[in-house]
Parts: structure tokens; sequence; C-alpha cells
């Protein structure tokens, strides 16, 4: 099995689908006037007429509101189930999905005591006027139906309400779940990952389906509902303007990389965590997340390995938010960004905003993958200059180093860019004709023997390899690759950073020559005691 070397390659060669998708959406549904205590008292002064706003009037509102939910239940036949504590609700939801057979409904109504904000009378003192009743924001336990249901568009979701004033509601859509409805709806064959796509039979149409999801299509899946179920304000309420509006919780855009060899894949994902346990610090947060970190940044700075069974992830914290990226079902890369508020990147939190935050999480997740790539390959690339720059064993023959600043092996790996790309490859003579004018030989001087020998340094490390039944060799890509970067780098970076090093006298436009005399300057001092204590 041909197991890919490093983290570019896996990601360019073995990646069989890719797929950039909103996963989970959080979303607050609430109504803006009614979130603080001068709004209620607009709302009930103003829209029902009432002359003096008080707690009061939310209790008949909360009764008519509980009520009208259960009568729903036991109209469409719908299980009203109160939760246990700690109970796991997706659980109970999978049950009730498997008996689910029609195209859209409501699964079942679960009811679960949990805190709230509210707002509650509290009695106050003017000067002149004495007491009066003052409406403020608090918190209380109160009960919160969950309606799980099935959408023919989104596939399963739920919309939480809670039962008391201001009546604030959550809705928690899912974006492949929703792809996949799309899928399906236009007979496009394809293989589902749990929460994603394992394969699609029109990969270009499916990543067109996901950019599909709007902001404007989950406000319509919201409406759709609300004017199906039980709804806690009137007709004439809101014919007044009492309207829901949207905005975002908690946000998760995932990129889904499905690699044709699941275990090559668990293994470069493991390979890929243990090398970038550093990426928490801020220096590689600010280059995830394409933001300016500074000492004022509100956030902890930390890389979690965090691991379930066997399988592990990497999560990594930005203010609010964070990055998380693990191996997926045994299958696939899942990169995700979540954005648990949408400030730390200066976005709004209304739903209009999603077009923006998107752009954000997606172009993050790429940027963690582009730091992993060239940290990881940095390691492959120091093991493969050491394997070239010492001798070593390969297949029981000893291979000769291939030494960075060799003139010998400068000029072999200098000529051999010249045969790169000859597809009948060379001979023994045509590299000897190339090598010994490099090296300020006659062809007589460096023989043939010298040229086997060198043959050898480059065929054993898989620089070259030789074209079965012939005597000529050609050169792999590895080859071509080291003979770029050993050649390149010390014709183009090494001989002119050195010349202006050592260019007497130093020429003062020079910035290198600057810092080099900078450091001098600072290691002479500490030589010297200055900075150093006795």
């Amino acid at each position: 099995m041909n197991v890919a070397r490093n983290a570019g390659e896996v990601l360019a060669e073995h990646t069989t689908l890719e797929l950039e998708c909103i996963d989970r959406m959080y979303l607050n549904i609430y109504v803006p006037v009614l979130q603080t205590g001068a709004g209620a008292a607009h709302f009930f002064k103003k829209v029902r007429g009432n002359p003096v706003p008080s707690s009061a009037l939310m209790e008949p509102m909360t009764r008519a509101f509980v009520r009208e939910l259960e009568r729903y239940a036991a109209k469409e036949g719908v299980d009203l189930v109160r939760f246990e504590r700690f109970e796991r609700k997706d659980d109970r939801t999978r049950e009730y999905l498997r008996e689910f057979a029609g195209a859209e409904g409501v699964l079942y109504i679960g009811k679960a005591q949990e805190r709230a904000r509210v707002l509650r009378t509290e009695r106050r003192h003017h000067p002149v006027f004495g007491p009066y009743p003052w409406l403020v924001s608090s918190t209380a336990m109160v009960n919160h139906y969950y309606v799980y249901a099935v959408d023919d568009d989104f596939g399963p979701f739920f919309l939480k309400f809670c039962s008391y004033f201001p009546y604030n509601a959550k809705l928690c859509v899912n974006g492949h779940e929703y792809l996949k409805r799309q899928l399906a709806k236009r007979g496009i064959a394809f293989e589902a990952l749990d929460n994603g796509v394992l394969s699609c039979a029109d990969p270009a149409l499916m990543r067109r389906l996901a950019d599909g999801l709007t902001a404007a299509r989950i406000d319509a899946l919201l409406r759709k509902w609300l004017a199906r179920l039980p709804h806690p304000f009137t007709a004439a309420d809101r014919a007044a303007g009492i309207r829901y509006d949207i905005s975002m919780l908690q946000a998760e855009f995932a990129l889904t990389q499905v690699f044709d060899r699941p275990v090559q894949g668990r293994v470069f994902f493991e390979e890929v965590v243990r090398e970038n346990l550093d990426l928490g610090r801020p220096d590689h947060v600010q280059l995830i997340f394409d933001r300016r970190v500074t000492r004022r940044t509100p956030s902890r700075y930390r890389t979690r390995v965090i691991t379930d069974g066997v399988i592990p992830s990497l999560h990594v914290d930005y203010k609010h938010s964070r990055i998380k990226q693990y191996h997926k079902e045994g299958r696939a890369l899942r990169t995700e960004t979540v954005v648990n508020d949408t400030y730390d990147f200066d976005i709004g939190r209304r739903l209009r905003n999603l077009e923006d935050l998107k752009k954000i999480g997606f172009a993050a997740n790429r940027r963690l993958l582009r730091v992993q790539r060239v940290s990881h390959d940095c390691l492959i690339g120091a093991q493969r200059f050491g394997d070239l720059h010492r001798p070593r064993l390969v297949g029981g023959q000893r291979a000769s180093a291939l030494r960075f600043g060799d003139p010998r092996a400068q000029a072999l790996l200098a000529a051999l860019l010249g045969f790169s790309m000859l597809p009948d490859g060379f001979q023994n003579r045509d590299l000897r004709g190339r090598v010994a004018p490099l090296l300020g030989l006659s062809v007589e001087e460096y023989g043939r023997g010298r040229m086997t020998y060198d043959l050898r340094r480059l065929r054993l490390p898989g620089l070259i390899e030789k074209i079965p039944l012939t005597r000529r060799y050609r050169v792999t890509d590895d080859g071509l690759r080291t003979a770029l970067c050993y050649h390149r780098t010390y014709a183009r970076v090494l001989r002119p950073a050195m010349s202006v090093v050592f260019d007497v006298p130093p020429r003062s436009a020079s910035r290198l020559n600057r810092a080099v005399d900078s450091f001098d300057s600072e290691v002479q001092r500490l030589w010297e005691g200055r900075q150093l204590a006795a």
C-alpha cells in the first residue's frame, strides 16, 4: 500500500471528496422591543391597552400559550414528554426519527425546566408621586417546550420556546441535513457520513446546494413553523409589530475531506495533531483566524487534544470561539470553526450577517490546514535533509552522503536538472559531460569509475532510478525536488547572503549587514559581562 509521506500529499492526492458546508446553527429567536422593561411596558400599555404595566399581566398569557401547546399535541397525536434531568435529548429524538415515515411533521414535544431571562415587577419610590411598579430584567427557573420536528427542506430540527414572557425561543438547524434533503429531492445519489456526506454522484452540484443555505432560507423555515405551531402572541399583537427576529448564538462552519484510505487518513491526522500542539500560541492563532492578537485580546491561548475512546480531536481557542479538528468515523478529516460570539470578528449577531460570517469561518479552516501542512512538511523535510546529509544503509547497501556544501554534490544535483525532462533518461557519459565542467575538470579527469560511484550515491536514496533492461537512468520526482532545493538554495540564497555579510567594507545600505553587526555587538556585550551577573 502506497502511504503518503506528508500532509500536503495526503490532502492533494488522497482526498476523494471535499465539502464546505454550514454545520449546526443555534439561533436566538426573540422580539427585540420586549427585551427591556421599558419595551415591555410599551407593549402592555400601547399594544394591549393596559393602563398599568405589570408582571401580573404575563401570567394569563403564559397559561393560554401552554394550554394551546398541550391542545396541539393532543390534536396532532404528538407525545408530550417530560425530560429527565441530564437526559440526552438527541438519544430520544433518534428513537422517534427511526419510527417517523412522513416527509415532514412534528416528532414530539419535550418539556424541561431551565433557567431563563424573564421580566419581573419591582416596587420603586418617586420623591413626589410615591411608590410605583417598574418592570426589570431577572432570571428564573421556568418550563421550556422543545418542539422536535422534521422539515421537507431542512430535515430534523428543533424549536425551543420559553413558556414565560417575553417568550424567547431557540432554533437549531443542521446544514448537512439540509444538504442531504436537497440531494434526495433532486434524485442525486449520495452516501451519508453521519453528520456529513461521504460520496456524491455530482460533487459540483452538491457544493452549490451547500452554498444555497442562506439567511433567507433559515428565516423562511422559522416563519413557516411559527405559522403552524401555537404562537404566544395574538394576531393583533403581530399586526402591531410584535414579531420575532433571529440572531446567531452559535454557528459551525465545517470543511470535510474524505480520504481514499481510512488507515492512511488516521495516521496522518495523529501525526499532524502530535506536531501541532503549539497551535494555541498567540502568533499561530492570529495566523489561523486572520486577526491581530495583542496582550489585551481576551482569550485563553491553549491547544487541547481531547480523546473520545481512541479518536483524538484538536481544539484551538480564540476569544469565545474555537476551531476543532477530528477524524470523522475513520473516513474523513473534519475541520470546523465554531463561532460562539460574532463580535469576536467584528460582525453583528443578526442572521443577515451570515454570509460575512461564512467567509470568516471557512477561511479559518483553510488557514489551519495551511499552517499544519507547512509545519508537518517542514519536519518531513528536516528528516529528508538529514538522510541525504549523512551516510546510511539502504536495502543493505551503504549510501554515501550528499553533503549540502560539498562542491561535488552540488555539481551532481545541478547537472541532474538538465536531464529531468528527457523521457529516455541519460547514461553515465551524458552525466559526466555535465558534471565535469562544473567541477573545473575535463571528462577524462572525471573518469567513468568516479561517475559510477556518484550514480550509486544518487540511486540508493531514490533521486534517480534505473530504466529496466537498459543502462540508462531517469530523474525521479524526489530527485527533481531535491536537486531544485539544493541547487537553488545554495546558488540564490546562501552564496549571495554570505557575500553581503562578508563584504569588506560593508555596504551601509545592506539591511542584512546591519542586522549582523547589531547581533555581533549584542553578543560582544554579553561576552564582556555587561548584561550578565558575575
